[in-house]
């Protein structure tokens, strides 16, 4: 019996993998996911302004995506198409939770002020500089996060995933010139409260990679298993 060779998922193009994805096959779509994880993270984050909450999002997403990828056409790239899936899924919830959430629940948050944290970083070379480069992490996100949100959405792709204005407008369906106002009416109002000295952890803010990113895949994985959508039970649909 002639055994076949695993495939090598990381360094396969795209159309490979979505061809593959179409067939039910999660190491495919896992490779997919691991790509698309930090930007999408970030996006959805953008919207809902909650670590958990965000997680939530992406594997909601991701298996709505994976049950409908049979229709995904490729006229746009496979990160666009699941974009759009993610904004639906964000700000689906933020509208249900704007309709369950009362106003002592909203106190409270604010009350405790809780700095957001992001595991699965490098180990600090220097403790006190890492000390620092967090709090003014935490300072720069809260400021982002205080942004109204079609200002941030335009600022998250634009100057922390770095796409260009084209690329943008494509993701969020607006118009070039209105990812350059709302790019340029974001950046003044950061301004009005971070010194331009911040500009350098632009790079790592909202952290998704590592260990959280492999926990995410495989919980989507785990629950396409469980949904039964296997590879062979998909090709034999």
């Amino acid at each position: 019996m002639t055994l076949t060779a695993p495939r090598d998922y990381t360094h396969l193009p795209e159309s490979d993998l979505v061809g593959f994805a179409r067939l039910g096959d999660h190491g495919a779509f896992r490779a997919i996911m691991q790509r698309c994880n930090q930007r999408l993270f970030r996006v959805a984050r953008a919207v809902v302004r909650d670590d958990a909450e965000t997680e939530d999002v992406l594997q909601e997403a991701y298996a709505r995506a994976f049950a409908a990828i049979a229709g995904f056409r490729g006229e746009a790239a496979v990160v666009t198409w699941l974009t759009r899936i993610v904004l639906n899924e964000a700000h689906g919830r933020l509208r249900r939770r704007r309709d369950m959430i009362d106003v002592g629940d909203i106190a409270a948050v604010e009350e405790r002020g809780q700095l957001l944290d992001f595991p699965g970083r490098a180990p600090p070379l220097d403790p006190e500089a890492d000390v620092v480069r967090a709090q003014i992490r935490s300072l720069l996100e809260r400021a982002i996060d205080d942004l109204p949100k079609p200002f941030r959405l335009v600022f998250v792709l634009r100057e922390i995933e770095e796409l260009s204005v084209e690329e943008t407008a494509i993701h969020l369906n607006l118009r070039p010139e209105t990812v350059k106002t709302r790019l340029h009416r974001a950046r003044r109002r950061l301004r009005e409260s971070l010194n331009s000295q911040l500009a350098d952890v632009f790079e790592g803010v909202y952290p998704f990679l590592g260990a959280r990113c492999a926990q995410l895949t495989d919980a989507v994985i785990a629950r396409m298993v469980a949904d039964g959508r296997s590879a062979k039970s998909m090709h034999r649909a």
